[in-house]
């Protein structure tokens, strides 16, 4: 018989299952390829915005995103400075990472570290942990109040694009606190009037968690199971995420506020020319 917990898991994955049908819409699914044009013109964006040596923050470099971000990142090479801000050092023994900053902070007290967030030109918040990790106080402080903290010193500090990483179905309305908080987030970091203020809304992360979480877990199993067509439209591979982060980075935008749903997220993380697979 299953115990406590294992009944708890299933239950969070049935519960997320059911939000996700919920919240669906028609969604034709992810584009077809990139031409060799589109493709070639890409790779030019690259080459010009290397040649502008930016300089780019992470947060939340210790989770699953933001340490797929940091690798696409240093195997692309588009910036001439990435620093990673967080509330521990991270180990990074490769040799790629050697020249790889490290600023640690205190998110309770971060106005004491302001000047961590000063001197870059693009940052990506990837911070975000779970209610039954954190609580729902817990929950609420660190993927809202630690986020806008971030965001308001990072716009003091001269950063002029700032990446959130969200998720489909944000809503501040929403009835789920998850999505609720995951909207409220947005449009107060839109507030702020960054340059640029690029939001991605993922569906489901289809990776293998270095940390344990059943609950996902049995739903990455339930959309793996799907015809890739209808799995697409709710869920999207982490590496999918990174490249279309870097690829809507690197090209001009005359937008102040841009948001990337599950599906744009599919078509820009797939035109992914020279990247590495």
């Amino acid at each position: 018989m299953a115990g406590p917990a294992a009944l708890s898991a299933a239950a969070a994955a049935a519960a997320l299952v059911a939000a996700l049908l919920l919240l669906r819409r028609e969604d034709p699914g992810p584009g077809a390829s990139p031409s060799m044009a589109e493709t070639e013109a890409l790779s030019k964006l690259r080459e010009d915005f290397k040649m502008q040596n930016k300089s780019v923050f992470i947060l939340g470099a210790s989770g699953e995103t933001g340490r797929a971000l940091l690798k696409e990142i240093l195997e692309q090479g588009l910036f001439s400075k990435v620093t990673l801000i967080g509330r521990r050092k991270l180990t990074l023994n490769e040799e790629a990472y050697k020249n790889v900053n490290q600023e640690v902070v205190d998110f309770e007290k971060l106005e004491d570290y302001a000047s961590a967030f000063q001197g870059h030109d693009v940052g990506f918040c990837c911070l975000g942990t779970t209610r039954a990790k954190a609580g729902a106080e817990g929950f609420v402080r660190v993927d809202r109040d630690y986020v806008l903290k971030s965001a308001e010193l990072a716009k003091a500090g001269g950063c002029k694009h700032f990446n959130l990483v969200s998720s489909k179905g944000a809503d501040k309305s929403s009835n789920f606190l998850y999505l609720q908080v995951k909207g409220e987030v947005e449009a107060k970091v839109e507030e702020l009037k960054f340059d640029r203020y690029s939001v991605f809304r993922p569906g489901v992360l289809l990776c293998d968690r270095q940390e344990s979480r059943p609950g996902e877990w049995l739903v990455r199993k339930f959309f793996g199971s799907l015809p890739e067509s209808w799995a697409s439209g709710q869920s999207v591979p982490l590496v999918t995420v990174v490249r279309a982060m870097l690829n809507n980075v690197v090209r001009p935008s005359d937008k102040q506020m841009e948001l990337l749903e599950n599906k744009a997220i599919h078509d820009l993380g797939k035109a992914h020319g020279s990247l590495k697979p």
